[in-house]
């Protein structure tokens, strides 16, 4: 199929590495860069052999496509007019400041036909697109999402930041609408919320627990997911992935356990590992790394005109429960 003539909008820390991977990838040919800082945009445009431009209103008429990776303050002033015009947005995330800035991004795009994709990117690592396929049903999921200060993202608050990503994957697994919610954090370096933690009740019964913060001494991106089938745990820094069922003698075990003398009995913790359990670790070796697996499906959809994988209406979601937690957080004036 023809190659789709692309842009990336913003080429900042993120936006860089959207442009590069535009350039690499066969379905795109990335025509521009656009960055309001004049040094950046040539810079980078010269090291990939595209045009640069300072207005997103200078864009190329052929381009079909374009990352947006700007400041979020900025997403609707800059994916209103390109949409209205039909051309197709990955909008990173959060998908804008505010819901109603979604709602007229989301407008815009109902407008000029074009397709609206979010950059929830932990829905492409790959133990999170491999559990996907195992069609569970999450009953309990804990998330905890760690990162030293970045100095990035200072527009907001670290629900918005990082917890977000947590929030859209379990409300993409769950599929139930949040019935409550009970949240804490504060303030620690800056004029948001550096730490929140909230737990989430589901109208299907499901629970989640969700930890975020951008002031830990050491990185970590952890999910577990606990259902009636299995127990799954992910590591999204390492890329591991495992994956907990029932085993050949669990209801040998379950039995043994009802008249259970520990006094005389003791079975080693292999039993419980290997006969009871089926314990499986993930091969996560032959996927693509996340960001360019959330391109591609972007520039699939459009291609092959289909759906876009993390749809607007999904950022919106997402967006609207951040809102409502950072909400109850800020209420607690920390």
């Amino acid at each position: 199929m023809a190659r789709i003539k692309t842009a990336v909008v913003g080429v900042g820390h993120l936006g860089k590495f959207h442009a590069r991977i535009h350039r690499e990838n066969p379905r795109a040919e990335l025509v521009a860069v656009i960055d309001a800082n004049p040094e950046r945009a040539g810079a980078l445009a010269s090291e990939l052999g595209v045009a640069a431009f300072t207005d997103v209103a200078a864009l190329p008429r052929e381009v079909a496509a374009v990352s947006i990776s700007v400041p979020t303050a900025h997403h609707a002033r800059v994916a209103v007019p390109l949409l209205e015009r039909g051309v197709h947005c990955l909008i990173e995330k959060p998908l804008a400041a505010s819901v109603e800035e979604a709602d007229r991004i989301l407008d815009a795009a109902r407008r000029g036909g074009a397709k609206v994709a979010v950059g929830h990117v932990e829905r492409f690592q790959p133990g999170l697109r491999k559990v996907r396929a195992m069609d569970l049903e999450p009953k309990f999921i804990e998330c905890h999402r760690l990162a030293p200060f970045s100095f990035r993202s200072l527009d907001v608050g670290v629900v918005h930041d990082l917890m977000i990503h947590d929030l859209d994957l379990i409300l993409d697994l769950v599929g139930s609408p949040v019935e409550s919610l009970d949240a804490a954090g504060g303030a620690i370096l800056t004029a948001s919320e550096d730490v929140a933690s909230v737990r989430l009740v589901f109208a299907n019964g499901a629970r989640a627990n969700v930890t975020a913060s951008r002031a830990s001494l050491q990185p970590m991106r952890r999910f577990r997911m606990f259902s009636r089938e299995a127990y799954v745990s992910l590591d999204f820094q390492k890329n591991y992935g495992l994956v907990v069922r029932k085993g050949p003698e669990w209801e040998k075990a379950r039995a043994l356990l009802a008249d259970f003398d520990p006094a005389t009995q003791a079975p080693g913790p292999e039993w419980i590992r290997d006969r009871v359990l089926s314990v499986e670790e993930l091969d996560l070796s032959d996927m693509d790394r996340p960001l360019q697996a959330e391109i591609d499906s972007f520039l699939r959809a459009v291609q092959e005109d289909r759906a876009v994988e993390v749809p607007g209406e999904d950022g919106r979601a997402a967006l609207a429960l951040a809102d409502r937690i950072a909400r109850e957080i800020r209420a607690q004036v920390w």
